[in-house]
């Protein structure tokens, strides 16, 4: 099999996403896929930012970690997005770096390559499912290959069991946590790695 390419890219406000999105990475890695590791830019008035320290510390703590470009997006066999919920949706951060992607969809640049995404919300019914199917929604455009984990594996439901992909609430991502995002991004690279 082909040594899949995968991008796990990320936004968080307060950690929460990056630390799932890290999860990912780890896996995919452990899965022999070849990774980069992406955050999507912060694009709230800096002043916003500045309001909240929680927020301010995530802003300079992933700094150090490169922005996501259409780059990143052509070197990838496969996608893994970790986002929070905004009002049911993903962020304004991400969607603000999707809008930009109109030239390589009009180009198929982003047609069969394989996609997976996690997410979190203050509440298990804060609009984490509807995030994911949102996401979904969108690289359906593409011509992507949606590779949700479904209910594959026991894991799933130790931690809710999001058919979509995995989700939580703020927080550190428990081991149980960990276990769920393993298998996801496992299932991904091994998907991807049979399409490639």
């Amino acid at each position: 099999m082909t040594t899949a390419k995968i991008l796990v890219a990320f936004y968080s406000t307060y950690g929460t996403n990056q630390g799932v999105a890290e999860a990912a990475q780890t896996a995919a890695k452990a899965a022999g896929a070849e990774v980069r590791f992406r955050r999507f830019a912060e694009t709230a008035p800096q002043s916003v930012v500045e309001g909240q320290d929680a927020w301010k510390e995530q802003v300079e703590r992933a700094s150090s970690i490169e922005e996501i470009s259409h780059d990143d997006m052509l070197w990838a066999d496969g996608y893994f997005f970790c986002v929070p919920t905004r009002y049911g949706s993903a962020p304004s951060q991400v969607r603000a770096f999707i809008d930009t992607l109109g030239p390589l969809w009009m180009e198929g640049k982003l047609a069969n390559k394989t996609f997976t995404a996690t997410t979190s919300a203050q509440n298990p019914h804060g609009g984490q499912e509807t995030t994911l199917i949102g996401l979904y929604t969108t690289v359906m455009h593409w011509g992507a290959i949606i590779v949700a984990p479904g209910y594959t594996d026991g894991s799933l439901f130790e931690t809710g069991g999001n058919p979509y992909g995995f989700s939580m609430e703020p927080g550190a991502i428990s081991d149980k946590g960990k276990a769920s995002v393993s298998h996801q991004a496992k299932r991904l690279v091994e998907m991807t790695a049979k399409l490639a």
